[in-house]
C-alpha cells in the first residue's frame, strides 16, 4: 500500500530551503599544537560536501568560534569557500555578544565569500526580547547576505520568543532559523505565521522539526552521518514516512553517542578514528578521553551511518559505517 496518495505522488512534502536541506556545523581542525590546520580544514569541507552536504557552517560553536581569532575567521571562510567553490554554500557563524563586533564580523564574512551568516541570539548579557530585536536587524542591515539566527537557549541563556521571531521574519533578509530550543509548539506558531525557512539544531529532533514544517537541518551528527541524515530527509520529503523512521531510529545511537559530552569533543575524536581532519580541542575543552572515545566506537557502530541506496523489499540498509573503517 503506498504511503502517499497518487495526487502528490512525486512531490515534496518539504518547504522550500534557502541554504539546501542537509547542512554540517564544521570543526575547525587545529594542528597538534593547537595552531589552524587550513589544508584540513579544505579537506575536510570537501569531504563532508562529497557525503552529501548542501552547504556548511564555518566559525559557529562546532568550529570553536569562541578560541578562535577574528583573523582564524576570516582564513577559514575564505578557505572552504575555495574549497567547495559552487558545489556547496558556505554559511559562516558570525554571532558574539556584542552588536558591533558582530557586524564587523558579518562585513569580513561577506568579503570573504561567505553565502550567508548565522547569528546566534547575545549570551551571557541576557539582553531583553527589545535588545534581540536590535540586534538582529543591525546585523541583518550591515550587509547583502541572508541570515539565519541561532536561537539556542541552552547556551545563549535568552530564547527569542515567538513575539521578536515574528517580527524579525518581516526583515528581507532575514530568511531563516536554526532552531535548538527544542520547543515543537512555538516553533510550529512561528512556522504557521511567517516564511521563514527553519532547520533542526538539534539532531534528535531532525525528523520531529521536519514533521511540523522545518526544511532541512544543521547537524553536529552529520560529521560521520551525513548519508543517513539527509536520506531521512529526502524519504519524509517523498512522503516515505516509514523509512524516514526508520532511519531516524537508526541514527538514535549516534545522536546519543555525540553528545555524550560536548559536542565538538567528541565529532572531533570521531573523524580521528576514521583518519580525516580534526586536532585536538582548545581550552576551555578537553579531548575525549580513552574512555569516552571506546563509547563513541560502540555508539557509532551500533548506528546506521550510511544506509547506501534506496532499499528494495529488504527495507532500509542495515549495514553502519563505523569511522576507522575501511568503507568509511
Amino acid at each position: 500500500m503506498s504511503e502517499v496518495p497518487a495526487s502528490v505522488a512525486g512531490m515534496s512534502a518539504l518547504p522550500p530551503a534557502p541554504f539546501g536541506r542537509m547542512i554540517t556545523a564544521m570543526i575547525t581542525p587545529f594542528t597538534a599544537d593547537g595552531g589552524l590546520d587550513v589544508p584540513g580544514a579544505a579537506a575536510l569541507a570537501e569531504h563532508l560536501v562529497d557525503a552529501g552536504n548542501d552547504a556548511l557552517v564555518i566559525n559557529g560553536t562546532t568550529g570553536e568560534s569562541p578560541t578562535t581569532s577574528d583573523a582564524e575567521k576570516d582564513i577559514l571562510v575564505r578557505v572552504v569557500r575555495d574549497a567547495v567553490g559552487s558545489r556547496a554554500q558556505v554559511i559562516a557563524g558570525v554571532g558574539t555578544n556584542d552588536t558591533r563586533h558582530t557586524v564587523e564580523l558579518a562585513e569580513a564574512a561577506e568579503k570573504a565569500g561567505a553565502d550567508g551568516l548565522l547569528v546566534v541570539a547575545p549570551y551571557y548579557n541576557k539582553p531583553p526580547q527589545a535588545g534581540l530585536l536590535a540586534h538582529f536587524r543591525a546585523v541583518a542591515d550591515a550587509t547583502s547576505l541572508p541570515v539565519m539566527i541561532y536561537d539556542i537557549p541552552g547556551r545563549s541563556g535568552v530564547p527569542v520568543a515567538t513575539e521578536t521571531l515574528l517580527k524579525l521574519a518581516e526583515h528581507s533578509r532575514i530568511v531563516a532559523v536554526k532552531d535548538a530550543k527544542d520547543d515543537l509548539s512555538a516553533s510550529s506558531w512561528v512556522l504557521a505565521n511567517t516564511g521563514l525557512a527553519y532547520y533542526s539544531g538539534t539532531d534528535v529532533l531532525n525528523l520531529p522539526l521536519l514533521s511540523v514544517g522545518a526544511c532541512g537541518v544543521v547537524s553536529v551528527v552529520g560529521h560521520v552521518a551525513s548519508p543517513a541524515i539527509r536520506a531521512m530527509i529526502e524519504a519524509f520529503g517523498a512522503g516515505e514516512v516509514g523509512r524516514a523512521i526508520a532511519l531516524h531510529k537508526g541514527l538514535l545511537p549516534a545522536y546519543q553517542g555525540i553528545f555524550r559530552t560536548q559536542g565538538v569533543i567528541t565529532a572531533k575524536a570521531a573523524l580521528a578514528m576514521a583518519g580525516l581532519p580534526a586536532g585536538p580541542v582548545r581550552s576551555p575543552l578537553v579531548d575525549a578521553t580513552e574512555a569516552e572515545r571506546a563509547q563513541l566506537r560502540a555508539d557509532l557502530a551500533a548506528a546506521v551511518l550510511d544506509p547506501g541506496p534506496p532499499p528494495g523489499p529488504a527495507g532500509p540498509g542495515a549495514a553502519a559505517v563505523v569511522p576507522g573503517t575501511a568503507a568509511s
